[in-house]
């Protein structure tokens, strides 16, 4: 019997046994919040890729849309199979020390720093010289190159996060995204990266936990950014001045600097870091959901608009106040609900003159890993794929009347988007965070770099109100926690707007004559394939 019936009939099995009433029947106002109930229960076990959880997830999603009349758009039916590797690292039996004239001074895990699990680490590391390298950016466009005049050969790089604030946070982002292909072109064996302290989402208390979990990489190492192994820690900003110590610099006048705008110096650390790396790798499998709206029109109908959002969440994790259990409510069930009202809205109106395609992608908290496998091997043509649009927790807690369109300067999706807008009374707003560079940390950066014009949006609040104020604790309290869950409030009027933005960008983006162009001035201009 075929391994992709297997899969079916364990999905089906795993339908059968986790989903309720179907979410359509809800009243309208209330049937975007049917679905998030059924993605964010504790059933879903928080969704992470490869779980079980996921599967039910994953199954969900694939029943709704065959409910609703899409055509499969997987290899597998509604599924595309991503494999996957999964790195747990083990800091019990790991340890890292500075080493200054042979003496060294030992550093405690999980307080001074952690050891990520995305990125393959080596299995020890030799005395390897520390070099601050301001913010490892690689912009020579932008006339800002922290690897110019820098020897890495054999050195492990120390950088801070953020980047120069008279650069652009699109280019800011996409070259911290690039910044592994920079390192190891410079020879660099390995990075430590210090949070701003200003900058930060989640606090270290509950950071520090999550790197005890597994995290993952694509299988396939084509797709990697890092070709072999490359040490990686990130280390606690209130203890980061014992990297400092012996060149007479601290973390503190570093941080001045960067808020005064002003260059960021580079300087050797005077000591070395020496480290061992007890991991464990395994294999696993998890898919995508995809489903496709054919288009009308005969010519256009060869053209494919992409409308995205992450299923994944990030599973069970250590206990936060007795709750083990990561939701996901906001990050991302509101989003794939999303996803899920304009594939129903679309299929039961006129039909759009370009194809649709519906992606829940998987494995987004894992780097993206869902959304590259479908851009770089997609389930249609790849020259096919004219935009993007992604949904990513768009944040409906409280009455909005502001969106945020990150990409809006980049494309002539912006003017759609604005147009969108306000058709449904917002208005569009600069980003309060442009340090987070959120540009590139959900899945439509994964268009992006194989040149599909894309853009996200979310919900926003005037600086300084007590909203904005909220967002802030909502990021720290709940973002990537427990307390992501369906206890939060959430309204659902703003919802149904935000909603009907989309709604309205989808269609206008799949009936314009032309497909949407990346604007001359846009550096993701350079991604446009060769004709």
């Amino acid at each position: 019997m075929s391994t992709p019936f297997l899969r079916s009939l364990a999905l089906l099995a795993a339908l059968s046994a986790a989903v309720p009433a179907a979410a359509e029947e809800a009243p309208a106002t209330e049937r975007w919040w049917a679905h998030v109930k059924v993605l964010a229960d504790d059933n879903m076990e928080g969704r992470l890729a490869g779980s079980p959880g996921h599967a039910r997830a994953a199954a969900y999603v694939a029943e709704r849309f065959a409910a609703y009349g899409l055509k499969p758009a997987g290899t597998e039916g509604y599924l595309q199979p991503v494999p996957l590797v999964l790195q747990r690292v083990f800091p019990d039996k790991s340890s890292v020390a500075l080493v200054k004239d042979g003496v060294a001074m030992s550093l405690v895990l999980g307080e001074d720093l952690t050891l990520p699990a995305r990125i393959p680490q080596p299995a020890s590391v030799p005395d390897a010289p520390l070099v601050f390298i301001g913010y490892g950016l690689h912009m020579p466009e932008a006339g800002h190159d922290d690897f110019a005049g820098v020897d890495l050969r054999g050195k492990i790089a120390v950088v801070l996060s953020g980047g120069p604030s008279a650069v652009g946070a699109p280019l800011r982002a996409h070259a911290a995204r690039e910044r592994w292909e920079a390192l190891q072109k410079a020879g660099a064996v390995g990075l430590v990266s210090i949070q701003n302290p200003k900058q930060v989402e989640i606090p270290w208390e509950r950071a520090r936990l999550r790197a005890v979990e597994p995290a993952m990489r694509l299988a396939d190492p084509a797709l990697n950014p890092v070709k072999g192994e490359l040490f990686t820690a990130v280390m606690n900003p209130a203890y980061a001045n014992k990297l400092f110590a012996p060149s007479g610099r601290t973390l503190e006048e570093l941080l001045v600097l960067a808020e005064a705008g002003k260059a960021l110096p580079g300087f050797a650390l005077n000591q070395s870091l020496r480290a061992t790396v007890a991991t464990e790798t395994t294999q696993a499998v998890s898919s995508n959901v995809a489903a496709l709206l054919p288009g009308s029109d005969p010519v256009l109908s060869k053209d494919y608009v992409v409308l995205s959002a992450h299923l994944d969440g990030l599973g069970v994790g250590q206990p936060i106040d007795g709750d083990a259990i990561n939701n996901g409510a906001m990050d991302n069930a509101s989003g794939v609900a999303s996803l899920l009202e304009q594939a129903a809205a679309l299929k039961t109106g006129a039909p759009p003159k370009r194809s649709i395609l519906f992606v829940a992608v998987t494995a987004e908290e894992q780097g993206l890993l869902g959304s590259q496998y479908f851009a770089e091997r997609p389930t249609v043509p790849k020259a096919a794929l004219v935009a993007n649009v992604n949904m990513d927790m768009f944040m409906p807690f409280k009455p909005a009347n502001a969106i945020i369109v990150m990409g809006e300067d980049e494309s002539t999706l912006g003017e759609v988007a604005r147009r969108a807008a306000a058709s449904q009374g917002f208005s569009v707003m600069p980003d309060p965070f442009p340090n987070a560079l959120s540009f590139v940390r959900s899945d439509q950066y994964s268009f992006i770099r194989t040149g599909v014009p894309a853009l996200a949006g979310r919900l926003a609040h005037p600086a300084g109100s007590p909203e904005a104020a909220e967002d802030r604790r909502w990021r720290a309290e709940r973002y990537h926690g427990p307390k992501d869950d369906l206890a939060q409030p959430f309204d659902l009027p703003t919802a149904v707007r935000f909603n009907q933005y989309m709604a309205t960008l989808i269609r206008e983006v799949a009936d314009a004559p032309a497909r949407p162009q990346w604007l001359p001035n846009s550096f993701f201009r350079r991604f446009t394939p060769a004709k």
